[in-house]
C-alpha cells in the first residue's frame, strides 16, 4: 500500500508539472526509476528530487525529464540521439517511445552501468557508446530527435546538422548562468524555430571523454 501510494505520488508530480501526453506518464510509470539508482539514495528513487550517482554526477529530476522528453514529441518511428546517458533511466523511456536510441556517455563506468541496467530490462532498441557527445554522432545521423542531458551556453552546430528535417532537439541552454532554460528547437525547411518551456539547472556539458587511468600494476 505504502508503495502504491508513493508510485501515485511520483505521478501527482509529473502531472503537476504540466505533463499532459499520457503516453510518456505511462512509460514513466511503467519504468522503474530505482532499477538504475544502486547507491544508498535508492529509497529516494521515487521522489521528484535529483539524486547522486556515479563519477560525481546527478540524475536529472523525473518532473524535468517528463517535461523535456514530452517536449521531444517521440513518435514509434523516430531515431533519437542523447547526449549524456546518466543512469540510463531516461534512456530507457526514451527506448520505449521510439525506434531507435543512441545514447553518448563520457564516463566509462556510468557507460559500462548503464548498459548493464538497459540489458536487464530486455530494451534491444538502446545503443550506449562511451564518447564525447559535443560531436554528436554523425555516422548514424540525422537524427529524428535529440536530446541533452547537460547545459550548453548556445545549442552546438553540430549537433543542429545531424538533425532531420521537422526534427527536433531539446537541450537546458545557459551554461554560465545560475539556471539555465530548457529550449526546444525544430527544423523546418533548413531553418530552426526556437521556444523557451522551463527554468532548470543541470550541471554543464564537458568536451571530450573521461580519460581512463589505467591500472600499470595488472601488468607487472
Amino acid at each position: 500500500m505504502i508503495l502504491d501510494q508513493t508510485k501515485l505520488k511520483f505521478i501527482f508530480n509529473l502531472r503537476n508539472a504540466n505533463v499532459t501526453d499520457k503516453t510518456v506518464l505511462n512509460i514513466m510509470e511503467e519504468v522503474s526509476r530505482d532499477h538504475f539508482i544502486k547507491n544508498s539514495f535508492n529509497s529516494y528513487a521515487l521522489e521528484d528530487i535529483s539524486l547522486p550517482i556515479e563519477c560525481g554526477q546527478t540524475t536529472t529530476q523525473p518532473s524535468i525529464i517528463a517535461l523535456m522528453v514530452q517536449a521531444l514529441e517521440v513518435t514509434a518511428r523516430c531515431k533519437i540521439l542523447e547526449i549524456g546517458t546518466g543512469s540510463g533511466y531516461q534512456t530507457a523511456i526514451l527506448a520505449k517511445l521510439g525506434r531507435r536510441v543512441y545514447s553518448i556517455e563520457r564516463f566509462k563506468k556510468l557507460t559500462n552501468l548503464a548498459r548493464q541496467a538497459i540489458t536487464e530490462l530486455s530494451l534491444a532498441n538502446v545503443t550506449i557508446i562511451y564518447g564525447d557527445g559535443t560531436m554528436g554522432l554523425p555516422e548514424q545521423a540525422p537524427f529524428d530527435r535529440i536530446i541533452l542531458s547537460a547545459s550548453v551556453e548556445d545549442i552546438p552546430s553540430t549537433l543542429l546538422q545531424q538533425l532531420k528535417e521537422d526534427g527536433v532537439l531539446v537541450a537546458p541552454v545557459g551554461e554560465r548562468e545560475l539556471l539555465q532554460t530548457v529550449v526546444r528547437v525544430k527544423k523546418k525547411n533548413n531553418s530552426y524555430e526556437y521556444k523557451e518551456l522551463k527554468q532548470v539547472k543541470f550541471l554543464p556539458i564537458i568536451e571530450g571523454k573521461e580519460l581512463v587511468k589505467l591500472d600499470k600494476s595488472r601488468n607487472l
